[in-house]
């Protein structure tokens, strides 16, 4: 029997509750209950026979998978609900039919692609730091910037503590007051981009993420979301092997 057990978080990933990280914090937060027991961090159960519930909901597998893309607007949070009564992606999403929950994240003002899923393992192996996952960004700064700043962020720099891996950084436009770069990364930290603009004293006035591995944002429009197709979804699965 021991063999059918998996982790708490994880069987609740799978089911399409939310991301493992944020179903620890559900955990953490006394919301889990297994077979009416107050679930603990670190619990283990059996699909077949434990009964889990969020907030008094059953949780259930979902038989079918989803992977979605949505082009996020500026002053979208990427969360499913919010205390704080913000604006938040679930709103995009309410006509999709099926529970899913974002693939990392795009912080409120920044816009572009973002994916969605109910598969668990598909969005720990997008989002875990050891795969690099490849992420390109158009980004909008004021006023110029010059080749030893290009060279800084393509060599690396220290933001929070700690060095980021070395980025792609194109110089698209150069107008009278902005600069356009396309900037590609394979890391997910918080405002990763923002923080090395900052550090060299650039004004981000826009930044749009148009591509996670070799899935492109194309041509959906604003506010609007559509299914992967099985080619891309099968292409994002081979890159986090």
């Amino acid at each position: 029997m021991a063999d059918n057990l998996v982790r708490l978080q994880k069987y609740m990933a799978d089911c399409g509750i939310a991301s493992r990280r944020k179903s620890e914090e559900l955990i953490g937060a006394g919301k889990v209950k297994v077979n009416g027991n107050t679930a603990k961090i670190g619990d283990k159960v059996d699909p077949k026979r434990d009964i889990v519930t969020v907030d008094g909901r059953k949780v259930r597998r979902d038989q079918e998978l989803r992977y979605i893309m949505l082009h996020k607007p500026r002053g979208f949070i990427s969360t499913m609900s919010d205390e704080m009564d913000r604006k938040c992606v679930a709103q995009l999403l309410a006509d999709v039919g099926t529970r899913v929950y974002p693939v990392g994240r795009l912080d409120r003002d920044s816009e572009g692609l973002l994916l969605f899923t109910n598969d668990g393992e598909f969005a720990n192996n997008m989002t875990h730091p050891s795969k690099h996952v490849s992420k390109i960004y158009r980004v909008t700064i004021r006023p110029d910037i010059s080749e030893e700043q290009v060279a800084q962020m393509m060599a690396g720099m220290v933001i929070d503590g700690k060095k980021t891996l070395p980025a792609e950084v194109k110089v698209l436009h150069k107008y009278e007051y902005r600069t356009v770069l396309e900037v590609t990364i394979c890391e997910g930290r918080n405002r990763q981009i923002r923080k090395m603009c900052e550090a060299l004293g650039l004004e981000v006035a826009r930044l749009k993420r148009t591509a996670i591995g070799s899935v492109k944002l194309g041509m959906l429009q604003q506010g609007k979301w559509r299914d992967l197709t099985p080619q891309e979804v099968a292409a994002l699965k081979r890159s986090v092997k």
